[in-house]
């Protein structure tokens, strides 16, 4: 499996057709490392994830080697899954089910999370980072000097 290292993000606009398109800077990491195909489901903060396809796979594996009584988290993130594939545009078709699961409307942040992405609806993203903003910082890193 590639070594996804994606961080940053960027700020998009789906078209009438509910399509990102993904930035150069992933997408040239994406098609070099894993190709066009990425896997697109719920999130438990509200958002979408974007797994490219091999760390789908890794993530959908230890899902599903999951006890029964976790199945109704089986269902939440396989149930949403779909596949998707860069097309020659740089586009991704966000299905209708999965824009209104993360109330993606317009204005969208796609967001850079190490081995995968997050696709946000933008006021929402901005709601959460100032949740976030105005919590605690983690012992570890409020004591970083690196």
């Amino acid at each position: 499996m590639a070594n996804f290292g994606f961080q940053g993000q960027s700020a998009l606009t789906l078209d009438a057709k509910g399509r990102i398109t993904v930035p150069a800077r992933q997408r040239d990491v994406l098609l070099a490392e894993a190709g066009p195909q990425l896997t697109i489901t719920k999130s438990t903060e509200g958002c979408l994830f974007v797994f490219p396809r091999p760390v789908w796979n890794v993530f959908r594996d230890k899902l599903m080697a999951l006890p029964m009584k976790h199945d109704g988290w089986k269902r939440v993130f396989m149930g949403s899954a779909m596949d998707v594939d860069i097309d020659a545009s740089s586009r991704v078709l966000i299905s209708p089910e999965l824009r209104a699961a993360a109330g993606l409307t317009k204005d969208v942040v796609l967001i850079g999370m190490g081995s995968r992405l997050e696709l946000w609806n933008a006021g929402a993203y901005a709601e959460q980072e100032a949740k976030v903003l105005e919590s605690e910082m983690p012992d570890a890193l409020e004591d970083f000097t690196g």
